[in-house]
């Protein structure tokens, strides 16, 4: 059913594109209506419109508080044209109609954002605003509802298709772009007050959203909601996976922990299988690949540091999905961009994950995130020998690795480099055992090296087959009924234990 615009109400908060809306709704004989600064941003193009306070006969009133909010304007949008008695009333009040409108809303997150003052805060959630919104969306059959600057550019083109008609099916899409934009407002402003209130009620509300190639297999169904381009900017390669995005949120959770240190990783299913420290970054990245030459094979790859030429040469070698850095030279760029599929990533920021939650049984479960990271003030030396500076570096180290990696994790570490590590496994002997042998398949030699578990031993079997593989130093968190028996085999056999107080499962 086509709709003839005869009327519109504008009332924006950002008057940005809004010009040749005007001009055209000008040019189609549309009357206008408007308040405030749009209505002088009106005039101002030469052009006429009505004050909506000649409308409602009330002036602006409690600091601009109160503007819109009377059945002049709400009538004009709510009545059904299609029922005599709304058209009987409409006219018995002298109620106008108004075929569109034309809205935005205070900039409440920005507000929040910006870190202004709780009266500021509260002086930016609209009312006015998402109550137009929310009855013109309602009202669809008759109005058409614009509730975004970032819709201006569809409404150009309706207008100019229709010469100012609208379809039906066009004004349920913008209606439901209403609803989704006042849903989102109201999820923002409970959320900030929600903060100091923690009402047990989960409400999340992302307006940008893509759709990826598939999800984690090709039969389902992928999306992403959020701002990937916050946190990276793709300088080469294919379109970005399911399976890509899970995997370098694991990368950048990972690297983040060794700020003011060269460091590089490889990781596969979100597991780090290489991670090192070394003075310059092809050092780095040439200790990491050497930890799991196999795993690094179609890995994501991640830098805290540019990489140049020299490294740029040395990834070159490795078949990988992705690399991110925080900068690459133009000659390593060169080099990368030899493959078209390579995915290259520029690392702009970190993302601030205050709150996980993932859904499950029908329902989601949230928690903070795990903000903590060992150090060495954490640190309680338990056994009678107590480590030395080195291996308190390999053990902080191998620790921060291991809260990052799946449950029951070990990870051992020696110089700044991780050996191996036993990923995801039902036992922690199965953990540790895994751990060993993956080290000695790619020649390391564990005399001296570095132990670090996500949770605590329940027993002492885990410290005895660390002794016997070469293992002199061990950080776990401790808690357990049976530490003495473990913290007795470590006396026995001269071996350094820490606890840190703070268990890392991850699942």
């Amino acid at each position: 059913m086509h709709k003839k615009i005869s009327s519109a109400l504008i009332s924006v908060f950002h008057k940005d594109n809004l010009e040749p809306i005007i001009k055209k709704l000008n040019k189609l004989g549309v009357e206008l209506y408007s308040t405030g600064g749009t209505l002088k941003f009106i005039n101002e193009l030469g052009i006429d419109a009505l004050a909506v306070e000649k409308m409602t006969t009330y002036p602006s009133i409690f600091g601009g508080r109160v503007k819109t909010l009377h059945p002049a304007i709400f009538g004009g949008i709510l009545y059904r044209r299609d029922n005599q008695e709304d058209v009987k009333q409409a006219s018995e009040f002298d109620i106008p109609s108004i075929d569109l409108v034309i809205v935005d809303l205070y900039p409440f997150e920005e507000t929040v954002k910006s870190g202004a003052s709780e009266a500021d805060i509260i002086e930016k959630i609209d009312i006015g605003g998402i109550s137009l919104i929310r009855a013109a969306a309602k009202n669809y059959k008759d109005v058409l509802i614009v509730s975004s600057r970032d819709q201006y550019a569809e409404l150009e083109e309706i207008l100019e298709a229709g010469n100012g008609k609208t379809t039906l099916e066009e004004r349920k899409r913008f209606a439901a772009y209403a609803f989704n934009t006042s849903s989102h407002y109201d999820t923002a402003i409970f959320n900030y007050f929600n903060e100091t209130e923690s009402i047990a009620s989960f409400k999340n509300s992302t307006l940008q959203g893509r759709t990826l190639r598939y999800g984690e297999n090709p039969h389902q169904e992928g999306l992403f909601f959020g701002d990937l381009e916050k946190v990276f900017t793709q300088l080469h390669g294919k379109e970005i996976s399911y399976n890509n995005l899970v995997d370098i949120e694991a990368a950048v959770s990972l690297i983040k922990e060794f700020e003011g240190e060269n460091a590089f990783a490889i990781l596969k299913h979100t597991n780090a299988c290489g991670v090192a420290i070394a003075s310059t970054i092809k050092e780095a990245y040439l200790k990491a690949f050497e930890a799991d030459t196999l795993s690094a094979f179609g890995g994501v790859l991640i830098s805290n540091s540019e990489i140049d030429l020299e490294t740029a040469e040395e990834i070159d070698k490795l078949f990988f999905e992705v690399l991110l850095a925080p900068s690459f030279s133009n000659e390593a760029l060169d080099v990368l961009k030899s493959k078209k599929n390579r995915v290259l990533l520029k690392l702009n920021a970190y993302p601030e994950n205050k709150v996980m939650f993932k859904s499950l049984l029908g329902g989601v479960i949230q928690q903070g995130a795990n903000s903590k990271t060992d150090s060495k003030d954490d640190l309680t030396q338990v056994t009678n020998r107590k480590a030395e500076q080195a291996e308190i570096e390999d053990m902080l180290f191998a620790s921060k690795i291991c809260k990052h990696t799946k449950s029951n994790a070990i990870v051992l570490a020696k110089n700044g480099q991780m050996l191996a590590s036993g990923v995801g496994q039902t036992s922690r002997v199965d953990a540790l055992q895994q751990a060993v042998k993956k080290a000695k398949t790619f020649g390391f030699d564990l005399q001296g090296a570095s132990l670090a578990s996500d949770a605590f031993f329940p027993f002492a079997d885990s410290v005895q087959l660390a002794h016997e593989a070469g293992i002199t130093s061990i950080i776990q968190p401790g808690g357990s009924k049976k530490d003495q028996d473990s913290i007795d085999f470590c006396n026995k056999h001269n071996m350094a234990m820490v606890f840190t107080g703070t268990r890392h499962f991850k699942h």
